[in-house]
């Protein structure tokens, strides 16, 4: 495991759409640019540790998605695929880092391949982590089912209480539950980036309890392909053996990437990036090397 210790990057803020968004800079401005794009529920210093071993060599920037970490939440609850695009796009943009690799993980991998295939000539390469794929909520359902599906679920979060926790350790052991391949050390490092303190002294988690909302009208699963069809750089797709479903590179959707290489993680869930931590870091090695 690497030592994360005595590494401090630079937090700084940006602005998109009004909102008031987080990332971190780990310094070496002058070397090319790496993006890290986390996943849902998930935040920048999910990947503190492929910053750390990036970072002598590359510039790397990790965000906080809108409604994680420490970017402000949504007003109105709205976080749709479009919303993050545009935040990636500004942040691009507002901090020069064209052109930019970007090393993205689930719904990061989502957002990262749709402006990677808006905007092709601004990356070089690639790199989607159990990237969320043609998710059954992109599907051709009827418009109505659609609205009250949404309606229906806006108001089960508005009645939602968020679960406190008594300790750190009490959330890290949620976390672990759900990840059991997460040792100790990692487990509390997440858990303390993840949460925040209330007066009462408990613990909850960042996210936006909103972030759950699907939008009854995104982009579609044929717009989707489409984009995918525009990346020209290389890509590398690394899924584990145990993720979840619907994931990019399964469901014969690796026929609209141009350049892609695909590899299958054993022993690893839907965070190979976690669980796999010296594999992930070799292949992403290999990669930017290659």
């Amino acid at each position: 495991m690497l030592d994360l210790e005595h590494e401090n990057p630079a937090s700084h803020i940006y602005f998109s759409q009004r909102l008031r968004l987080h990332f971190l800079d780990w310094g070496n401005p002058t070397a090319p640019h790496v993006l890290l794009v986390h996943g849902i529920h998930d935040q920048c210093h999910a990947w503190d540790w492929t910053a750390r071993y990036l970072s002598s060599r590359f510039h790397v920037v990790a965000p906080d998605l809108r409604g994680h970490g420490d970017s402000e939440w949504s007003k109105g609850g709205n976080y749709s695929l479009m919303d993050h695009v545009y935040d990636l796009a500004q942040l691009v943009h507002q901090q020069n880092l064209d052109p930019v690799t970007v090393i993205s993980h689930s719904l990061g991998g989502t957002i990262a391949s749709l402006f990677t295939g808006s905007y092709p000539k601004l990356v070089d390469r690639l790199v989607i982590v159990e990237g969320v794929g043609l998710y059954p909520r992109f599907g051709n359902r009827a418009p109505d089912v659609r609205i009250k599906e949404w309606v229906r679920t806006n108001l089960s979060l508005a009645g939602r209480v968020p679960r406190r926790y008594g300790s750190l350790e009490e959330a890290a052991n949620r976390m672990r539950e759900q990840n059991p391949h997460l040792d100790e050390e990692q487990a509390r490092h997440l858990t303390i980036h993840g949460t925040h303190q209330n007066e009462d002294g408990t613990y909850m988690w960042k996210f936006d309890n909103y972030t759950r909302l699907s939008s009854p009208y995104d982009i579609t699963q044929e717009d989707m392909r489409s984009i995918w069809e525009c990346i020209s750089c290389p890509v590398l797709i690394i899924n584990s053996e145990r993720g979840y479903p619907h994931r990019i590179g399964q469901d014969d959707t690796l026929q609209h990437f141009k350049n892609v290489e695909t590899v299958n993680v054993p022993e690893a869930s839907h965070w190979t990036h976690h669980d796999q931590l010296d594999t992930f870091l070799r292949l992403a090695d290999d990669f930017l090397a290659s």
